[in-house]
């Protein structure tokens, strides 16, 4: 510093020097070698001054760069549960539309429009005089010919022991049996006129055929209706449980079929998982089953209906909502889960990661890339247990470089990293059985 300071003086006194001389007028003879003096010092003295500088960055130059910090997970094979996300509609497990199987008057309704019935409750009343009067007199014509009957029956036991004697003609034994088998056949006609007028009066009653929520009511106290018209009185659906039509392409169907005959997926069993994103995009609590799959394909649209059954005790689904249903569709065993955010392309357009060696060293590797699951990538092969993959920091690396890795955690939900926590697992990064 004192150095640099006589340096700073004395350029200033030569400075002032080349001043008066230029103010005395144009520079001759000796002055001109006197300037050409002056700034030769004045050039040395800028060396001096620049010199302590250039030593300072050459020496700063000489000392090695820090390891770059980088985040890394740790990998380890895993069981994946894969999942395919489907379009469907809701719709209700049974539908019944009311309608009356008597003509009359409606008389009252029962019940509250929008609320929960059960099968057998009386949802309107039509006026039953007429039915009432009907069933009354097919009751009297029973009771009539109930009483004929015990007369032309003895008549006819009579006249068949007589006729073995031959007392009677062969004539008046045929038309006393004819006449009891008439007076039994009148019985049973009466009979079942007495059974169709109960019905039709208990039809007055109309009830509800099925268990569920009750839609408005057409019509009011007052209407007339008619047996089987066209017009339905309201509608029940049962919602408990509720099903869900989905749509899948056969090009998928055939996938997952060639992917478990090839042994690189294992199937779940018969009942099959099912989980619901509904309009707003949040998850149904609930899990339902997959039911069936239709046997044919839509040749206008290439895809098939498949039908999942779901719990609904809330009432929450309701026939007619859009939703998408995720469907395990089976397991792939001995794979990994990588995160999409190490996962990177070469120039060739295959997929690589950056691993981190026992030496702290950065190295590549091209991976075999499945499908996405989440926000990771489901990989079969490149890849050895335990390696340590960069998902922070990747930019500013290059292979063959040193690092100073940091353990850390992908969320699998959001797909955030997050510092991994002291005595945490240091081996996992994601569930041991995912689901995708």
């Amino acid at each position: 510093m004192t150095t640099l300071r006589r340096v700073k003086e004395d350029s200033k006194l030569y400075i002032n020097e080349l001043h008066d001389i230029s103010a005395r007028g144009p520079v001759r003879g000796p002055a001109c070698a006197r300037v050409a003096a002056l700034l030769a010092a004045c050039l040395c003295l800028l060396v001096l001054a620049v010199l302590p500088g250039c030593d300072e960055k050459t020496s700063q130059a000489q000392v090695p760069a820090a390891p770059v910090e980088v985040g890394v997970v740790t990998l380890h094979r895993q069981s994946v549960v894969l999942t395919t996300e489907l379009p469907g509609r809701t719709s209700a497990s049974l539908v019944a539309e009311v309608r009356p199987q008597v003509d009359g008057i409606i008389r009252e309704r029962l019940f509250r429009e929008g609320s929960e019935v059960k099968a057998g409750d009386v949802l309107y009343r039509i006026d039953p005089a007429t039915y009432q009067a009907a069933y009354d007199n097919a009751v009297a014509a029973l009771q009539q010919a109930q009483a004929a009957l015990p007369s032309s029956e003895s008549k006819a036991k009579r006249y068949a022991e007589l006729i073995r004697h031959g007392a009677i003609s062969k004539q008046d034994y045929e038309d006393a049996k004819a006449t009891f088998e008439e007076d039994r056949a009148a019985v049973a006609a009466a009979t079942a006129a007495v059974e169709t007028a109960r019905i039709n009066l208990g039809y007055t009653a109309i009830k509800a055929p099925i268990s569920g929520r009750i839609d408005k009511s057409a019509l009011t106290p007052g209407a007339l209706v008619t047996a089987n018209q066209a017009t339905a009185l309201t509608t029940i659906r049962s919602l408990d449980p509720v099903n869900v039509d989905l749509t899948q392409s056969s090009n998928s169907f055939l996938d997952l079929r060639q992917a478990i005959a090839s042994g690189r997926m294992t199937t779940l069993g018969p009942k099959i998982g099912v989980r619901l994103k509904l309009e707003n995009g949040t998850l149904y609590p609930l899990e339902g089953t997959l039911e069936f799959a239709e046997a044919n394909v839509d040749q206008g649209m290439g895809t098939y209906t498949l039908r999942a059954e779901f719990p609904n005790p809330d009432r929450l689904l309701l026939p007619g909502m859009y939703v998408r249903a995720i469907v395990k569709q089976g397991v792939v065993d001995d794979c990994f889960l990588v995160p999409q955010r190490a996962v990177s392309r070469n120039t060739k357009g295959e997929p690589v990661v950056l691993l981190v060696d026992q030496n702290d060293t950065v190295r590549e590797r091209i991976l075999a890339v499945r499908q996405n699951v989440g926000n990771s990538w489901l990989v079969d092969t490149g890849l050895e247990d335990g390696d340590r993959v960069v998902v922070k920091g990747s930019q500013f690396v290059s292979v063959g470089q040193k690092v100073a890795p940091t353990a850390m955690v992908v969320d699998d939900a959001t797909g955030e990293l997050h510092p991994l926590q002291a005595g945490g697992d240091t081996g996992s990064a994601v569930p041991a059985v995912k689901e995708g």
